[in-house]
């Protein structure tokens, strides 16, 4: 992907963020204080822009931080955001934290993930999701996603598979709609191809009760119900610190909450 946009006028890549974000010229022009005339030389390449108007209008564009490095390469700029390795000592602290928060949130399951919903961390509860999953789902990376989904991983323990999976491909949908990221794209069409004998809400409807949409699922002849709360590093200047997800489960009925507590 990168030497994709490393190939393409950084003119032309800005100007499919911008319709993508459904902005038009005069309005970006405002926000990001240039004038239209020189947004329209620097989209149809007229005009090289400089670093900081790269770094300005991928700012207004709500561009990811990754992106934001491919444009200032496909301008001719070194990248101005870091991309750390886990184990890279500057990252230590976040992990730190990370990892306090998954462990505060036993006896309830909560796991961390990369942008490509792959595992990077989880704590012990975690396991009462992952119970008699296939272990080729469970090898590293273990793709959420996929081991939630696939008729081998958690798709026959989730009563409400239809709700949820349609719950899930929309998030993805999002996903990729915010990122234009070609391996998350090429992840949404696998698992749309997967199987599901549920009908998929195309609208995410409460049903009676209901405030969240909740995860259903049967395990040991006992209905476990779950919400998930998700949480994300506030000001982020690196790009894996950046695309780090922390999700998070929680007994949505007594009985749930009950069984995780007795697990403990």
């Amino acid at each position: 992907m990168a030497s994709r946009h490393q190939q393409r006028p950084v003119g032309e890549l800005l100007r499919q963020w911008r319709e993508r974000r459904r902005i038009s010229q005069l309005d970006l022009s405002i926000s990001a204080d240039i004038s239209t005339r020189h947004l329209s030389f620097v989209e149809t390449g007229r005009s090289t822009p400089s670093r900081d108007m790269v770094l300005r209008l991928g700012e207004h564009l709500d561009v990811p931080l990754r992106e934001r490095n491919q444009l200032l390469l496909a301008a001719g700029y070194a990248p101005a955001y870091r991309q750390s390795a886990l184990d890279d000592p500057d990252m230590a602290p976040a992990l730190t934290a990370v990892r306090q928060l998954l462990t505060a949130h036993d006896p309830y399951p909560a796991l961390v993930l990369d942008r490509c919903w792959n595992m990077l961390d989880a704590n012990e509860s975690t396991l009462v999701l992952t119970a008699g999953m296939a272990p080729e789902l469970l090898t590293p990376p273990v793709n959420v996603l996929r081991a939630t989904l696939h008729p081998n991983g958690m798709a026959p323990s989730i009563l409400n598979l239809g709700e949820w999976r349609a719950h899930l491909l929309g998030r993805l949908r999002r996903q990729v709609s915010v990122t234009a990221d070609e391996e998350l794209a090429e992840l949404l069409e696998e698992l749309r191809g997967y199987p599901c004998d549920q009908p998929e809400p195309e609208v995410e409807v409460p049903g009676p009760g209901d405030i969240v949409i909740p995860l259903r699922m049967a395990q040991n002849g006992v209905e476990l119900t779950f919400f998930s709360t998700v949480a994300t590093f506030g000001t982020p200047l690196d790009v894996t610190l950046a695309e780090l997800v922390i999700e998070s489960f929680f007994p949505a009925d007594e009985q749930t909450s009950a069984v995780l507590r007795a697990r403990n």
